[in-house]
């Protein structure tokens, strides 16, 4: 939050610890919430908030992707990474419940124009991941061709 605050951008941090948002609310709107056990924070009656853009790093919880995606602004871009098959190797998180599976991402924002994917192991730490940076399309009849590459 605090680079993106940093460069001028209003931001939101979703949380379920009081201690991660306290420092989190010192750069922009921190909300406490429960993504997994509780309804999602963003909803406005039967319209969810949408925004410019959302990253997500580091977690996993299958059943909101596509709360995820609709939480996208027309135009938005979606950049995602987290732990990967693999990541049992090497350390935690290894639980296959916490692990994508290959090319899990693609399919999961398939509704979204993919500007870049990539999964792999990264050493520094050691680690299996993957990354997506996608795009919502402007209307209903997207063109798909893929834009320039966005490296991550």
């Amino acid at each position: 939050m605090k680079w993106f605050a940093e460069q001028g951008h209003k931001v939101t941090g979703i949380d379920r610890s009081a201690e991660a948002l306290d420092t989190a609310a010192r750069f922009g709107r921190a909300i406490l919430a429960d993504l997994e056990n509780a309804p999602w924070p963003l909803q406005n009656g039967k319209h969810t908030q949408q925004f410019g853009a959302v990253v997500v790093t580091n977690y996993l919880w299958r059943p909101i992707f596509p709360l995820i995606a609709a939480s996208l602004a027309p135009g938005g871009l979606l950049i995602y990474e987290t732990f990967s098959a693999g990541n049992e190797t090497v350390g935690k998180p290894s639980r296959s419940d916490f692990l994508l599976q290959p090319a899990e991402l693609l399919g999961a924002f398939a509704s979204l124009r993919i500007v870049a994917f990539e999964e792999g192991f990264l050493d520094q730490p050691a680690r299996f991941l993957q990354r997506i940076a996608a795009v919502k399309p402007d209307s209903p009849n997207p063109d798909l061709r893929l834009p320039r590459r966005l490296a991550l």
